[in-house]
């Protein structure tokens, strides 16, 4: 059955000051799938990210040009409340960021945030977002403890659940794994399998392997322009473009 179209992206074109970042990006992002975003250091990936949840408007002399259409909304059109936007496109960022607060304050902070106040609602959601991370078990009798005093691995993990608790619809990961060792990065690579159930994930990864493991779709960026975009064992297997080709078999990147 073919998956619905979460997110569709047309002649998109970012500028930082005189710096074309991003060249007519066009692309459609299935419903509940992973995709991947790989490309050498600098090529736009992490950049087109931000954009889908317009992080790129907190950074001064930024030019976005082009449609991005969540559903059938175009993010960048006239009256978008960019706090609803986030709460819909949740992020997650490569070096684990938790609060200084508890582990609980850290799941509850979201849904406070939009209003949220009744305990045994904060209690469902802390649990519920801390299994959908993979790591309720881990820290159930810790939920009072500073997020700050866990492993690398379970910090993200922890990040991963406060994403969630404000039941995204779209979850980015910028890198989520670079800074962890193998069985977090393993743990992660199996929790996004599980996300796609319930979420459309896109996750910016370095690693060709872990996009070959884990995404659905696979789309390669170089010098901000996407090269080739498509499914992920074709990309990988067939790959139409020279350049995709060479990235992938380690001639260059």
């Amino acid at each position: 059955m073919e998956k619905r179209i979460k997110l569709t992206v047309r002649d998109l074109n970012l500028y930082y000051g005189e710096n074309h970042a991003l060249k007519d990006i066009n692309m459609d992002i299935r419903e509940k799938s992973v995709t991947a975003l790989i490309g050498p250091s600098g090529c736009g990936k992490s950049t087109f990210l931000k954009t889908i949840n317009r992080m790129n408007d907190l950074i001064d002399h930024v030019r976005i040009t082009g449609e991005l259409k969540l559903d059938d909304e175009d993010i960048y059109g006239e009256g978008v409340d960019t706090t609803v936007l986030r709460k819909r496109v949740g992020m997650v960022f490569q070096q684990p960021n938790p609060f200084p607060m508890s582990i609980y304050d850290n799941i509850a902070y979201g849904p406070r945030v939009h209003g949220i106040k009744d305990k045994a609602k904060l209690d469902e959601i802390v649990e519920e977002s801390l299994r959908g991370a993979a790591i309720f078990d881990e820290v159930k009798d810790r939920l009072k403890k500073s997020a700050l005093g866990f492993s690398g691995g379970q910090q993200q993990r922890i990040c991963i659940a406060r994403a969630l608790a404000v039941q995204p619809e779209v979850l980015l990961m910028d890198e989520p794994t670079s800074a962890l060792d193998p069985i977090s990065t393993s743990k992660i690579e199996e929790l996004m399998e599980d996300l796609k159930k319930k979420y459309t994930v896109v996750v910016v990864t370095h690693n060709m392997q872990q996009a070959l493991r884990v995404s659905d779709d696979t789309a390669f960026f170089l010098v901000g322009e996407m090269v080739e975009y498509g499914d992920t064992k074709t990309i990988f297997s067939y790959p139409k473009d020279k350049r995709t080709e060479d990235y992938i078999t380690g001639r260059f990147g």
